[in-house]
């Protein structure tokens, strides 16, 4: 029977059984052009809908529309999702539905302070010894409890000029000893003008460590070619890689590829979720995650509380939920599978164990 709301969905334990590395028929696990793989990605819900068997009564609440935040998913992700069921975890996380449009009280356009963490030119200095660059405005997918989906990312000017000033801040503070390249996706740079970025943090004598933060292994695995490797690990920083997965479906082939090209590249590969009402907010569920993750070579880092912004309430899980959620997960996992729990909390200068956020009152969902 169709749920009367996509928004009612529920994480199904029986979903985490199917073995997640399994491609779906109809899809390729071969190497392709990335900026092809995406320019070929679906950009109308019911063109995604169609391809995957669901009639548009299917989803009562969706959002043909939403204007602010268009709906985006290459097909290799969509190839993942499950056809016929409107429930689908993937498909949960990028369909736009009219419970964006409603107004909760708690939730924002501006849920971890960006605002007041920036330094203007697209530079954020939230945390002690880092910096946290926006390198562009584009991602590959949008996912719609993304916590910078109203951010005003055309004010920036994202250009070569407001490269240039962020960088002299950087070079100015030798208290900074890591730049975390954000965005967007910072992936979505072709590879001439990330090295022309790196290389010129390269050249900030002061800089120890390099962070990427980024979700293209995952939805847009074609776009972790050797070329992009070698370049990743051909500087002097130790760099991280930290992808963004939710759900062990969406850690197929095609990604488990990716991620190994990293990996044997000699990157540190770490993984941070956002824990989602619908999608993996049940054990079984996030212990397939992490089962998952080890197997193609990455660690759990962090598990978010979904941070608050304005559109994605109806994503929201209880701290009760979460917190029995990760003591769960401790009595089942070993410890290195086990991400840290945390909530990040405007104007604190690092995430926050759940549990402590809780007990300091910051914020109860």
């Amino acid at each position: 029977m169709v749920p009367r709301s996509i928004a009612a969905c529920q994480t199904s334990p029986r979903e985490s059984v199917r073995k997640p590395d399994e491609t779906p028929a109809g899809s390729s696990d071969r190497r392709s052009d990335w900026k092809q793989d995406l320019a070929a990605a679906y950009r109308h819900p019911e063109q995604l809908l169609s391809a995957l068997g669901l009639g548009r009564e299917a989803i009562p609440d969706l959002d043909a529309e939403a204007p602010e935040f268009r709906m985006l998913v290459p097909r290799g992700f969509a190839a993942l999702m499950t056809p016929g069921d409107p429930c689908d975890p993937l498909l949960r996380q990028v369909l736009p539905l009219r419970a964006e449009r409603l107004t909760v009280a708690g939730f924002s356009r501006d849920p971890v302070g960006d605002t007041s963490a920036d330094l203007g030119h697209g530079l954020l200095r939230k945390y002690a010894g880092r910096a946290l660059l926006i390198a562009t405005g584009g991602c590959a997918v949008h996912c719609r409890y993304c916590f910078r989906r109203h951010f005003p990312y055309a004010s920036l000017g994202l250009g070569a000029d407001r490269t240039a000033v962020a960088l002299a801040l950087i070079a100015e503070d030798p208290g900074i000893s890591e730049v975390i390249l954000s965005g967007g996706d910072p992936l979505m740079l072709d590879d001439d003008r990330l090295e022309e970025l790196i290389g010129r943090l390269h050249a900030i004598p002061h800089l120890k460590r390099l962070r990427i933060h980024t979700r293209l292994p995952v939805v847009l695995p074609s776009r972790i070619t050797g070329a992009l490797c070698r370049l990743l690990a051909g500087t002097r920083f130790a760099t991280l890689v930290v992808i963004h997965a939710n759900h062990p479906h969406e850690l197929g082939t095609q990604a488990e590829n990716a991620l190994r090209r990293l990996r044997g590249a000699d990157l540190a590969v770490l993984n941070q979720s956002v824990l989602l009402r619908g999608v993996n907010d049940a054990v079984d569920t996030l212990c397939a995650l992490g089962e998952r993750l080890f197997a193609c070579g990455v660690l759990p880092y962090y598990l978010h509380q979904l941070d608050p912004v304005e559109g994605a309430a109806h994503f929201a899980v209880s701290d009760a939920q979460a917190l029995q959620l990760g003591e769960e997960l401790r009595h089942r996992l070993p410890g290195y599978l086990v991400p840290r729990l945390v909530r990040e909390v405007p104007g604190i200068g690092s995430k926050i164990p759940l549990a402590e956020s809780v007990r300091n009152g910051d914020r109860f969902l």
